[in-house]
């Protein structure tokens, strides 16, 4: 059963940085793929980047390429989102979640999620 555990986020000013974790657990962490969501007031929920099992592949929205980088170590469990050039936009509540196969775009296909962390960017 998939348990999340999200940690990092805090105030930002435009165009700093933060690094956000996700501790697993419940599963093998190790043959499920990864992915970082957000969910900002009146927004509709987004994923924001994804990462294969064994971490050889990973995708971005659009909205963050170029600027937020995913990855993941195995052995701790964990994945982590590292984040540049933040924006005002980007204020929001990160979740991470798992899933066996791909991470789904919706965020109505998942039953769990953990409490997350909040990003807030703001001068």
């Amino acid at each position: 059963q998939v348990r999340t555990v999200e940690s990092g986020g805090g105030l930002a000013q435009p165009g700093g940085s933060l690094r956000l974790s996700c501790e697993a657990s419940g599963f093998i962490f190790g043959t499920y793929a990864m992915g970082w969501y957000r969910q900002a007031p009146e927004k509709k929920c987004e994923l924001v980047a994804t990462i294969t099992k064994n971490g050889d592949s990973t995708n971005y929205a659009d909205s963050v390429k170029g600027r937020f980088t995913i990855s993941r170590d195995n052995a701790q469990k964990t994945v982590y989102l590292q984040m540049t050039g933040l924006k005002p936009e980007d204020t929001a509540v990160y979740y991470c979640n798992a899933d066996r196969w791909f991470m789904s775009e919706s965020c109505n296909d998942y039953d769990y999620w953990g409490r997350g962390t909040q990003v807030t960017v703001s001068s």
